[in-house]
Parts: structure tokens; sequence; C-alpha cells
């Protein structure tokens, strides 16, 4: 079974007759000349280290000291077999499974592994969220053997990035320097650098195999770079390192069948490391991106050959949020996107990455096809507003919908949660392991409409609808552009 995996985890000599043509038959053929034995080449005794092989010494030296391994551990409830200490009676006089005299923790202690890059020499470190998701405890373990505990400073899931701070530091520590992404060619020589399967730091060497993957199906963003260097588990949130010693992407992922490296590892680019890093230089706990406030769909064989496309390329506009930036700067339902910044778009994902990369400010420009006509439009560069506040709630109550979490819909959330079904609302933000929301199946994303006929606007309207128990529950949302109505038992 092919996968795409996280990362916490002959010769053939061809013979062929050459053209010839019939001898002529009025001569024979004359007699071969007798043919010089070649001179064997004098042998050559190397006087440089640069003659005996090509070395990338220099580069993992400049590089290699910032990277670091990534320990993150945490808590979680230990399942244990029912037994007598299990009853109450038992429990009352002599406590829970871990009280006195029956020893066995009822939490256990995870710990996951990966690799990071300090990026800067105060000691902020770069490495994939799904790294330290969930973690009680960072410790941090640099090359020359020192050890920190750090602070989750940022995460941002939707990159599956996530920036930490080393704590306790005298002094400034050793940084790796970001390249660009875009200077990247297919073909150029790639080193990966982290600790694969925990056995310490490990360089491996490859090429660009691609740039710009965008169905890959990791993060929000699709947009990586592909590399047959060799990347295993434990490489996740390593860099990934061009023959300058930049730091061009951090590797997350891996296509393989067995879970090990097969040749197709994905890093996400430098430029949107660079976003994520900004933000936790500025302070902030979330990541600022403009906002489109249009919903794209990728150009399909038949889409093309409708509009008379010579290629399937481009973002064909759907929809188109009123005062939204799109709408601002012109962009139009059935519009087709083709480039941003003088940049091609291929679709959807590729256009995403490019614009959620642009800094905050100013505009940028937006190449469209209208009706057959080239056009070069001008959007803001504006971050989502919060319209309304969240008003977060957690619901408690005897419902189907208890242990969801919800919070009023503006397009600042929707943009958080790459949600379009509605501009205003309740939208679910989390659902509670074992809940009953779990059960009823309910999803993060998904906008309550009404409960048992109440309208529901704000997150109070939806704490009130449910506050009084019901024998039935009719319960109406959208998901995926779909309006579903549920009947369920109380």
């Amino acid at each position: 079974m092919i996968r795409f995996s996280r990362i916490l985890t002959a010769c053939f000599l061809i013979l062929v007759p050459a053209d010839t043509q019939a001898a002529p038959a009025v001569a024979p053929m004359p007699a071969p000349m007798p043919m010089p034995m070649p001179v064997p080449a004098q042998p050559h005794v190397p006087t440089s280290r640069a003659e005996i092989s090509l070395s990338f010494a220099p580069v993992v030296a400049r590089t290699a000291p910032a990277i670091v391994n990534v320990y993150a551990m945490r808590a979680v409830p230990q399942r244990r077999q029912m037994s007598l200490l299990d009853d109450p009676f038992f429990r009352r006089f002599f406590g829970g499974p871990s009280g006195p005299g029956f020893g066995g923790p009822s939490e256990r202690l995870q710990r996951a592994l990966g690799s990071g890059v300090i990026v800067d020499p105060s000691g902020l470190v770069v490495t994939n969220n799904h790294v330290i998701e969930g973690a009680d405890e960072v410790r941090v373990s640099l090359a020359d053997k020192r050890e920190y505990d750090a602070e989750i400073l940022l995460r941002d899931p939707r990159t599956d990035l996530a920036v930490l701070k080393l704590k306790g530091g005298k002094g400034s520590f050793p940084a790796a320097e970001l390249g660009s992404s875009d200077d990247l060619q297919v073909g150029d020589i790639v080193l990966a650098i982290g600790n694969p399967f925990g056995v310490g730091q490990t360089v491996t060497q490859g090429i660009v195999s691609a740039l710009a993957r965008t169905q890959v199906g990791i993060t929000d963003y699709q947009f990586f770079i592909q590399t047959d260097a060799a990347i295993n588990p434990g490489n996740s949130g390593g860099a990934l390192v061009d023959t300058a010693g930049r730091v061009i992407g951090i590797n997350t992922a891996i296509f393989s069948r067995s879970g090990g490296s097969q040749g197709i590892g994905f890093a996400i680019p430098a430029d949107m490391v660079r976003v994520v890093l900004q933000s936790a230089l500025d302070g902030g706990k979330s990541v600022r991106r403009p906002w489109l406030g249009a919903r794209l769909q990728r150009v399909t064989a038949d889409i093309a050959e409708g509009l008379d496309l010579v290629r399937p390329v481009g973002s064909l506009v759907q929809s188109v949020a009123p005062g939204s930036p799109a709408a601002r700067g012109g962009l139009k339902v059935g519009d087709l996107i083709t480039g941003i910044a003088g940049q091609e778009a291929d679709d959807p994902d590729a256009f995403g990455y490019r614009f959620a990369t642009r800094p905050l400010g100013g505009d940028v420009a937006v190449a469209v096809v209208r009706q057959g006509r080239s056009l070069t439009l001008s959007i803001p560069l504006d971050a989502a507003p919060e319209t309304i506040p969240r008003e977060k709630r957690q619901l408690d109550n005897r419902s189907p919908l208890a242990g969801a979490t919800v919070v009023n819909l503006s397009p600042a959330v929707a943009e958080e949660l790459r949600t379009v079904e509605a501009d205003k609302g309740v939208v679910v933000t989390s659902v509670a392991e074992g809940s009953p929301a779990e059960m009823t199946n309910l999803k993060v994303g998904d906008v309550l409409i009404e409960v048992n006929g109440e309208r529901i606007t704000r997150t109070d309207d939806l704490v009130r609808a449910t506050a009084s128990p019901s024998r039935v529950w009719r319960i109406t949302l959208q998901r995926g552009g779909r309006t579903l109505t549920a009947m369920l038992p109380g």
C-alpha cells in the first residue's frame, strides 16, 4: 500500500550493428592496416583532496551545528483492563488503581522524536507542528550535546510548522541561513540533515526532483519541494539544504510503501517558513496572512475544453465575497486566474501558496483571463477581518452536540478553518474525543444552522437551544457545500 507519511517516523549493454554498405563488386576489400597498440595512460598521484573526491563537508560544517533534535513528551491516559479495583466498593476504601498499594500509573508518558533548525542566534527553532503537537514538554538537543527546554512560541497547523524558543541559553546559538526556495531548479543538488530513526545526526544527498508539488494532501498549503535525498522517520522538521549551505526547505513527509525512504520526500519551501517565523518574531500567537475572499476551482480537462483553453491550467473563480479584497480588486465569478506577481499559478494550490507568502499591506498583481481577454488586476493584501467577536463556547449539556467547541463565524475564523460554508453563523472548531458530538459525527468546520427549529446565528443561541433535554433532536448544518439535517434521539 502506498501512503504519504509524515516522517516523525542495473545497467544493460545494448549492441547495435553499425550500418554497412555492400562492398563494390569490381574490387576486393583492401587488407586491413595493422592498428597501433594503445599506450596505457600513466598513473597520476592525486596531489590534493579536490582531485580525490567531491565533498560536501564544507556545506555540512556550515549548517549541521544549527540542526537539532526535538523531543516532545506528553502524558496520555493509560488504558487498563477492568478489575476489582474498578469496583466502587474497593475504590471507596483503597482509592483508584494508582492509589496506595495498587501501583500502576493511570497515565503513561508518550515521546515523539523529530528534528529542527535553529534559524536565529537568540535560539529560535523551526520544526514541524506534528512533532510537538499535544506536547506537555519539549526538549531540544544541539549537535554539540547541549540540551535545553523549549517554549512553543507559535504553532501553525495549516503549514505543519512550529516555532520554539530555547530557554536558559547563554550567548548566541549557531543559526542556519534561510535561502529562497524560488531560486531552486529541478536537478539542483540538495542535502537532508536530521535525526532519522533516532540514530543521531545524519546527512543524505540527492537532487530536487520536482518543484511546486500541489496534490500531496499533507497541509492546507499544498506546495512542496520534492527530493530523492533519503528521508526517514525522525527527519521531520530537519533541514533541506542547498550547496551554499542555505536552508531551502523543512523536511516534512515521505511517499512510501513501507514507511521508510523510497526516494520521494517532500519539504515545505523556505519562503513559507519565513512567513511563519516572521509572525513569531513579531510576537504573534498565530500567522496573519493575506485574505483573498474568493472561492477557486481547479481547471479540469473538461473545463478547459469548454473554455477553449490549450491546457487545463489555472484557477476558475466560483464565488467572490462582498467587500473582500477580491471584490475590491475587481475579480469576478468566471474569471480564470493564471498567475500572480509575474509567476505562473497552475492551480488553486499554487495560487494559494503564492498569495499566502506575500507580505500584508499594499497589493499584488494577479493575471486573469476574462471572456478570452487577458487582464491584470491589483488585489489588496489585507488580513481577514474578525467582524464579530468569537464568543467561544464549549457545549457540556445533555445533547448530541455535547463536547463540541464552537465560535461565531467571521472571515478571520473561516480563513483559519479553511471553510467556505457561510459568511456568518456558528462553526465547530473542535470535537472532544469520545464525546456525544464525536459519536454524532460532528466535524470541525461544520456550520450549525438550526437546532429543533431554532435558528442559530450566535454561540449563545446554540447554548440556549441545547440547554433543555429533548426526546428528539433535529439538527441542520452545512458541510462540504451541502445542507444536512439529522434526527437524533435524546
